[in-house]
């Protein structure tokens, strides 16, 4: 799967775009100003979209991945 398939299973699974769950990580303080906040862990994050959003796993290391700048929208 690639990763923008894993961002769009997650959009038609939450309706959240990877804007809209940039800005929620932001309100949830684990990033600012585009990036994530120091000490942020992986865990906190996957566990918060997990339970907040209802995400496998694999889809939460992909925002966590996102919000890391590790990935873009638009990786194949």
């Amino acid at each position: 799967m690639s990763f923008q398939a894993y961002l769009d299973t997650i959009q038609k699974k939450t309706g959240k775009s990877p804007a809209d769950l940039r800005r929620m990580a932001e309100g949830k303080g684990f990033s600012r100003n585009g990036k994530l906040t120091v000490g942020t862990k992986a865990t906190e994050v996957t566990n918060w979209l997990k339970a907040e959003l209802g995400l496998g796993h694999g889809h939460a290391m992909a925002v966590f991945a996102l919000l890391k700048g590790a990935k873009k929208e638009d990786d194949a």
